[in-house]
């Protein structure tokens, strides 16, 4: 059991290190992370690209944190058994909005458009992006087997 909880502590403390997660429980204020999470899922920007499920799970982790933080409890109040479920709900938070957030990341580019030399910015979320280019590939495919393409 000691090492399942060293090993999910030495998880939890890397990513801590470079500062990129959302939710700290050791960094404390944990009702100050959650209420920023809340403020920037709410904001339709900073995690456009999160699905309902993933938001639901987000905030069942958020409220299962606060429920084991409950008074202000320390993690360091919790038992054994309960930091591992604290470190792995946090976990789960910061890998579905990690990845949300790379998602919804904006890319602008300046292309000019086939037959023309004017150049015009568009600007898409990495999942957009990715979004097209899958579609795209598919058209490909079904074009080269001689199956017409959706939309068309």
């Amino acid at each position: 059991m000691f090492k399942i909880l060293v090993l999910a502590l030495m998880l939890a403390a890397a990513p801590l290190a470079r500062g990129e997660n959302p939710v700290a429980v050791d960094a404390g204020g944990f009702a100050e992370q959650r209420a920023a999470i809340e403020k920037d899922l709410g904001d339709g920007k900073t995690y456009s690209e999160i699905s309902s499920a993933d938001r639901g799970k987000v905030r069942g982790s958020l409220d299962r944190i606060s429920a084991m933080l409950d008074g202000g409890k320390s993690p360091d109040a919790l038992t054994a058994d309960q930091k591992v479920d604290l470190y792995n709900t946090q976990e789960v938070i910061n890998t579905l909005l990690t990845q949300a957030r790379a998602d919804s990341r904006v890319v602008c580019a300046r292309d000019a458009a086939t037959g023309s030399h004017r150049r015009v910015t568009t600007c898409n979320t990495v999942a957009e992006r990715d979004r097209r280019r899958a579609m795209d590939q598919e058209n490909l495919a079904k074009l080269r087997r001689g199956i017409a393409p959706a939309g068309n």
